[in-house]
């Protein structure tokens, strides 16, 4: 395998962590210092929907890497 292969199953492994940490909200990870401020800046449900995005571009980005 080939090093753009293992960076596509990284990143979409990556965006599965993304969504579970998104749908669970763990108090440890969630109450970050990073994640309050964007729960400050963008509110808990523009929060949720950025991560929903990142995930979904950082998924679509390692599968475009693994058909590469």
């Amino acid at each position: 395998m080939n090093g753009l292969g293992l960076l596509g199953i990284l990143l979409i492994i990556y965006a599965a962590a993304v969504v579970f940490i998104t749908v669970k909200k763990p108090e440890g990870i969630w109450n970050m210092a990073k994640i309050k401020m964007f729960r400050k800046v963008l509110g808990e449900g523009g929060t949720v929907i950025f991560f929903y995005l990142f995930s979904a571009l950082s998924a679509a980005v390692g599968i475009w890497l693994l058909v590469k």
